[in-house]
């Protein structure tokens, strides 16, 4: 059923024939182009330190206007949905094509899978509702542990609706939610104090995320880890075995490999993956892939932003390279299909490859068992922020909840470990994979050109040999 006043641009801004017109004048002579119309509406509410910190509510609607020709795209953009703004876009979209001489490419095919509903999170439940269950949070955290001496809760809904008119007149519609609810406690004993958080989301609405025990498993979540971090010491340096949990960790599968996968970076030989298509990249049970079909999950998309259908990608098989991520453009300049990761952050952004939810598939092996194969090394669970360096895949990244592992035991946590390291090489140095494949909890978000778009993660148990740990204890 369609929600109550659905963004229908239209029947309310745009006569279609007229901007069909407008769209099929500035292809003329293109490769590829297309008409991205796109309203969003969103609202953060922010409970900290016993008080509502902010509660804001934006809405935003406008539409880019594209046109290729070869490596060289034109594109133009208005917060104005009108004929006169697409005209003055065509204007200026229309000097990138030249002359022409292209012939338009196929518009993408029309099957579509359902992957998440059609609600509206803002709408889900009253604002009082909203602001009741973040004190509800506050409230019990500090009753759950006397060692806690800050709560913040934060929840974030959003529906962005969006239409992409094609020159052959083909039009694809989506609308997709999103919800997400953070919570974090800082703890504090004899004057030291350590942070932990959990989160959960994806793309539904909030009912599900403020019931109580929902929200209470993740306040336990948030405590554990802090209470975890406040008898961690500080960690090892140097090389070692370093084990990853099932997950989250997935967050350096992504940055250290995933964006070394994309499509633009591998035309243009920047990245470390570049002319390795059928080698073998990786150990031999190690396969890898992005799949924007997975119901109701964070990365997950009916189509693309360029009106691809989304599809389960496989990138490394038996490991493999045997795919990358394709929006159009990248697609037709290789010579292959696109893959359904055309993505940009909002109307005012440009399309590129962009990563949905990618992860790895489960091994064989017993995560105890794995465990039991560390002589000496690190375990890590939890990350926070990272680098990477696409060219030639050096990565760098903090972990936020980690142990050391004695023979073959997980022993006391460790404060301020660095994993140090490049994909290529952590790639080939993974000795084994577990059975217990995981996927995020719904929380992430993926920058890239300066374009943020939210992408799930995950993986299996892991151990990787000879990986640089940075620390502070010798």
């Amino acid at each position: 059923m369609a929600l109550p006043n659905q963004f229908r641009p239209f029947e309310t801004h745009l006569d279609k024939d007229a901007a069909l017109h407008i769209l099929q004048e500035t292809a003329r002579g293109a490769e590829d182009g297309e008409l991205f119309l796109e309203r969003r509406r969103s609202e953060v509410l922010a409970y900290d330190d016993g008080r509502v910190r902010n509660a804001s509510y934006d809405r935003a609607e406008g539409f880019g206007l594209r046109a290729i020709q070869g490596e060289t795209a034109g594109y133009a953009h208005s917060t104005e949905i009108s004929l006169a703004s697409l005209k003055r876009a065509a204007k200026t979209v229309r000097l990138a094509v030249g002359d022409g001489g292209g012939s338009l490419a196929a518009s993408p095919a029309r099957e579509v899978l359902k992957l998440y509903g059609d609600e509206n999170p803002i709408e889900d439940a009253e604002l009082s509702l909203k602001i009741e269950s973040l004190k509800e949070i506050d409230a019990f955290a500090r009753d759950l542990d006397s060692r806690v001496v800050q709560v913040s809760a934060t929840l974030a809904a959003s529906l962005q609706e969006v239409a992409i008119l094609r020159p052959d007149n083909r039009c694809v519609t989506d609308l997709r939610p999103m919800a997400r609810l953070n919570v974090s406690v800082i703890v504090e004993r004899d004057g030291r104090r350590e942070s932990g958080m959990a989160g959960s989301g994806g793309r539904h609405g909030l009912s599900g995320l403020i019931a109580p025990e929902h929200w209470r498993s993740l306040v336990h979540e948030a405590l554990r880890i802090a209470l975890v971090n406040l008898d961690a010491v500080a960690a090892p340096a140097g090389v070692m075995d370093v084990t990853l949990g099932p997950g989250w960790p997935g967050i350096l599968l992504h940055e250290a490999i995933g964006h070394g996968l994309e499509g633009d970076f591998n035309r243009k030989k920047s990245s470390a993956f570049a002319d390795l298509m059928g080698q073998k990249i990786a150990a031999s049970d190690v396969t890898v892939l992005d799949d924007g079909t997975l119901p109701d999950r964070r990365g997950s998309l009916h189509v693309d932003d360029e009106g691809t259908p989304s599809s389960r990608n496989v990138l490394i098989e038996d490991g493999i390279l045997v795919n990358y991520m394709q929006d159009r453009q990248n697609a037709r300049l290789l010579g292959v299909e696109p893959t359904g990761n055309g993505r940009r952050e909002s109307f005012a952004h440009a399309p590129m490859p962009r990563m949905t939810n990618t992860y790895m598939l489960p091994g064989c092996a017993e995560p105890e068992t794995i465990i039991a194969e560390v002589k000496d090394g690190i375990h890590a669970v939890g990350f926070g922020g990272g680098q990477v360096d696409i060219t030639n895949g050096k990565f760098v990244f903090s972990c936020t909840e980690a142990y050391r592992v004695r023979e073959g035991k997980i022993c006391e946590p460790v404060k301020g470990a660095t994993l140090i390291g490049d994909g290529a090489t952590a790639l080939r140095h993974i000795r084994a994979v577990g059975n217990d494949m995981e996927l995020d909890p719904g929380i992430g978000n993926c920058g890239k050109a300066g374009q943020w778009v939210p992408v799930g993660v995950g993986q299996p148990t892991l151990l990787i040999g000879n990986l640089t740990v940075g620390g502070s204890s010798a």
